[in-house]
């Protein structure tokens, strides 16, 4: 699936290809995430899930960015090419 840059879920897009990819670099799975960002595992499987649209609240964003231990910025970081759907 292809989302142009220039489209309202870009951003969207992006948060949600960067917290698959910080999860999978930090080696813990949907549910650990959901543990430590006190999100349910049904909401982070559903978000990682790029066919389903999904507009996550910023604060909900930096809860998961606090549990990956990054800063909510690198969410919205450009999408490194093998992280592309």
């Amino acid at each position: 699936m292809k989302i142009d840059k220039n489209c309202d879920d870009y951003c969207y897009y992006q948060a949600r290809i960067n917290i698959r990819k910080y999860r999978k670099m930090r080696g813990i799975t949907a549910q650990e995430l959901a543990d430590k960002s006190e999100l349910s595992h049904q909401f982070i499987r559903s978000l990682e899930a790029i066919k389903i649209v999904k507009r996550p609240r910023l604060d909900t964003l930096f809860r998961i960015s606090k549990a990956l231990d990054i800063e909510l910025k690198q969410l919205f970081d450009d999408i490194d090419d093998e992280y592309k759907i």
